[in-house]
């Protein structure tokens, strides 16, 4: 009898967990810094927030978003959070060898009432729990009890990104991962533009002084745009490669015949460099950060 009591009670403990995973809030996919499921924030309230947690990323490389569902029912608001970062990896992951994880989600639970913010392990210094705790109280709260989503969201940006400016982060060389194709289009015309003036100044100095010169100057203009050391040598040292081995004739020839992309060269674009930025081809993911729990949890 004991032993069939016991199957009974594990089976219907088996049955019980299964309904209830079925059950669960599904994850919702990471479609830009801002999702918001329930209609609450207009197109130009939600455009100003994706432009104030653009300008975070583009200075200090962390990625910041922001969830509005209507419910995480039947999980706790701080349960539902933990599936959702495993699931977006906000922040960046490995930069040159050691873990950043430099994300961040700003988490509105809107009928429960409820805010989560849940810091990567790489912010919890700057973001400490009761810095969370007390945006979410003095921020936040006051304007949603006055039913301003926005500019609540807008305050605690606000704040989040001035505890992330005191940060020392690595450097935010990589343009940050947007929705638009404006980034891609500046890097482009930054790295088109050395090409050009590499090519120009191999004509100039002759093909070998002119192809050391030319590589020198892709790779120190790839390190003072914040790439890593590293990188910006093999970018350099690949271009000096490239206008060594062009043959003379005009510059259209170059542009039809040698502007093409090579693995981890400087004329495809800076790749990825240990980054956390996903990068290329539009649209906004996570980098792969981490997090274990750090943040708080509040309600208005």
């Amino acid at each position: 009898m004991p032993l069939r009591v016991a199957t009974a009670l594990l089976l219907w403990l088996g049955l019980a967990l299964a309904g209830l995973a079925q059950t669960l809030q599904p994850v919702p996919p990471l479609t830009g810094r801002v999702v918001d499921l329930t209609g609450t924030l207009s197109p130009a309230q939600k455009q100003a927030l994706e432009s104030q947690l653009e300008a975070i990323e583009r200075r200090k490389g962390s990625q910041v978003a922001i969830l509005v569902v209507a419910t995480t029912q039947p999980e706790a608001i701080e349960q539902f959070s933990i599936r959702v970062v495993e699931a977006w990896k906000l922040g960046r992951g490995e930069v040159d060898g050691k873990r950043v994880d430099d994300g961040v989600l700003l988490l509105v639970a809107k009928d429960d009432r409820k805010v989560r913010i849940e810091v990567g392990y790489g912010l919890e210094g700057a973001i400490p729990d009761a810095y969370a705790r007390r945006i979410i109280a003095e921020t936040i709260a006051p304007h949603f009890r006055q039913g301003d989503f926005a500019g609540g969201l807008q305050a605690a940006v606000a704040d989040i990104g001035r505890l992330i400016e005191g940060e020392p982060l690595p450097p935010a060389w990589s343009e940050p991962t947007g929705q638009g194709d404006g980034g891609s289009d500046n890097w482009l015309a930054i790295v088109l533009g050395v090409f050009i003036v590499a090519v120009v100044v191999r004509q100039v100095l002759g093909r070998v002084l002119g192809s050391t010169v030319g590589g020198t100057l892709g790779g120190a203009t790839a390190w003072v745009l914040g790439a890593p050391l590293l990188l910006a040598g093999i970018g350099g040292f690949l271009l000096f490669l490239m206008l060594l081995s062009m043959s003379g004739g005009s510059m259209g020839r170059v542009g039809r015949h040698t502007w093409r992309s090579g693995p981890g060269g400087f004329p495809g674009g800076f790749g990825g460099g240990g980054g956390g930025f996903g990068g290329g081809g539009g649209g906004f993911r996570g980098g792969g950060g981490g997090f274990g729990g750090g943040g708080a949890s509040g309600g208005w």
